[in-house]
């Protein structure tokens, strides 16, 4: 096969090096006059029944991936997101109480929260900034995201868990549980409480 003039090439490279499909006249200003319609034509055809070819989406065009190739790169390529005890709990405080102040996050907690965890949750895209509260100083709140209740498959945020859901599935930890014991008994008296708390 003959190799492509210079003006293909170039014109091959701009759509190579391109981040978004690009018009005829994008490509143009790249690479100066000439019948970019043709090169693109010689290009199609030349990709042809290769893994990647040239296609027209539009008025614009781009590289990608042949048809009947795409289904190898669906692979889940998403690696997992670990959040520390505190990320978890500061995500469901938000989840449950939405909108938080970082103040009320850290009220609920008992302990105080680094910057550093809202900022991973706010990366990970589940939470993000949700106005100010009109108070004296008028803190930032905090909500989920879509991308929250997309990654957790819930359609909403009535779909989380409630403590019923969350007990049978032993995602409370044996202090929470003896806890809700303690709330929940009127008439154990002290010996009762301990006994609770060292049963869980």
């Amino acid at each position: 096969m003959t190799p492509p003039d210079d003006f293909v090439r170039a014109v091959e490279a701009v759509l190579f090096a391109a981040e978004a499909p690009l018009t005829i006249d994008a490509i143009r200003a790249h690479v100066g006059a000439g019948d970019v319609k043709s090169a693109l034509e010689t290009l199609t055809a030349n990709y042809a029944g290769r893994g990647i070819g040239i296609v027209r989406r539009g008025d614009r065009w781009q590289f990608q991936t042949a048809a009947d190739m795409a289904h190898m790169l669906r692979r889940d390529r998403e690696e997992p997101r670990k959040l520390s005890r505190a990320g978890i709990e500061t995500l469901a405080i938000i989840a449950y109480h939405e909108p938080v102040t970082r103040a009320e996050i850290e009220a609920i907690r008992g302990v105080q929260i680094s910057k550093g965890t809202l900022d991973v949750l706010m990366e990970a895209g589940w939470v993000k900034p949700a106005g100010r509260r009109e108070v004296p100083g008028r803190p930032l709140m905090f909500a989920t995201s879509r991308e929250f209740l997309v990654h957790f498959g819930l359609a909403s945020r009535r779909d989380l868990p409630g403590i019923d859901d969350l007990r049978a599935a032993g995602l409370l930890d044996p202090v929470d549980l003896a806890f809700d014991r303690l709330e929940d008994s009127e008439d154990g008296g002290e010996d009762g409480a301990i006994s609770g708390i060292e049963a869980g």
